[in-house]
């Protein structure tokens, strides 16, 4: 014989769900924790940029079409670099999740490179914004070769 369970021991699906943050300020209660801190999705894909960026190994951020639209915007005076190309996160209450394209070096181990980024970006973003960064998602899209640099260098009619 089954029995069904009690209206006092059964749970719902309401009852799991979060509460709203209790608004009334207490004495006593820490001034750390009066009022609630949200972190914008730009906030962390710059922290994320950088992040990468300060890996060896890594040329740039970004796909072709996003690499040259900021080539032409870096030429135009006064103008700074985009530190987010390249970068997409998903900001939740607590976690955040972060895919990367990145531009490589010729000549590096591309797996490791991948390893440094991800280490690089987990540690600068749970750092910075106490958020737990639940992946690091990499693609890259290319690999700068050192004929590009002369090519450049060529390409420049001042100097």
């Amino acid at each position: 014989m089954t029995t069904s369970p009690s209206p006092s021991t059964a749970t719902t699906a309401a009852s799991a769900e979060p509460t709203e943050p209790d608004t009334d300020v207490r004495p006593g209660t820490p001034a750390a924790a009066r009022g609630r801190t949200t972190i914008a999705d730009g906030v962390v894909e710059k922290i994320a940029g950088l992040a990468a960026r300060e890996v060896p190994g890594v040329h740039t951020l970004g796909g072709g079409f996003a690499r040259t639209l900021g080539a032409v915007r870096e030429r135009v005076p006064g103008a700074r670099s985009n530190v987010t190309r390249g970068v997409k996160v998903e900001v939740g209450a607590r976690q955040t999740a972060i895919d990367l394209d990145i531009v490589v070096e010729y000549g590096v181990p591309i797996t490791e490179v991948a390893g440094d980024v991800r280490e690089n970006v987990v540690a600068a973003v749970e750092r910075m914004t106490g958020l737990e960064v639940v992946e690091v998602n990499i693609a890259v899209v290319d690999v700068r070769l050192p004929e590009d640099d002369e090519a450049a260098e060529q390409e420049s009619r001042v100097h």
